[in-house]
């Protein structure tokens, strides 16, 4: 099977985050490699020990023909969906961000981590609106291919809609504009 296209290592890591070893750990010391597949084309190799048993672990994405630009802030990759979350991870991915900022960060090292994660919020709900056409108003149930995305599809599918969407990407955009 040919490696899955990660678009940012920023992805990549994430990707990582969210696949714990078959012990249940997240946590390794990740090495990085740039490899040449065999058709030619680059890859990101990342390998560690598990942190929890011990057991190595290796992953493997291709890289994109060109870098993504990182223009306008923070960003998990281009304009097109991912192929290694589907758009249920990435909301649950937001929702994880935004839950660590509290009400009132306030300034200096609390106010910094509130602004890193709603900023990681804000890109990771940017994410899930990918996967809506450009015709449409709601993420395609078909899109959901994780068990983590088809959960949390099934239990609010109100919260794939456009329109709530950038509802809920605008109040975060507010609070950390007021953050700045």
């Amino acid at each position: 099977m040919s490696p899955l296209l990660s678009r940012t290592n920023a992805e990549a890591h994430l990707y990582l985050d969210l696949h714990p070893c078959t012990c249940g750990e997240t946590r390794f010391p990740r090495d990085s490699a740039v490899v040449v597949l065999d058709d030619g084309d680059l890859a990101s190799r990342y390998t560690g020990t598990c942190a929890g048993c011990g057991q190595e672990r290796e992953f493997l994405f291709r890289l994109p023909p060109t870098a993504t630009s990182a223009g306008g802030g923070f960003r998990y990759g281009g304009d097109e969906p991912s192929q290694l979350l589907d758009p249920g991870e990435w909301l649950w991915v937001s929702d994880a961000y935004a839950g660590q900022v509290p009400a009132d960060p306030g300034a200096g090292e609390a106010g910094q981590r509130a602004r890193a994660a709603l900023t990681r919020a804000v890109a990771a709900l940017d994410e899930v609106a990918k996967f809506i056409p450009p015709d449409g108003a709601v993420v395609p149930a078909d899109a959901f291919t994780s068990d983590r995305g088809r959960q949390l599809y099934q239990r609010e599918p109100g919260r794939f809609r456009r329109d709530r969407l950038t509802a809920v990407r605008d109040a975060y955009a507010g609070m950390l504009a007021r953050l700045v």
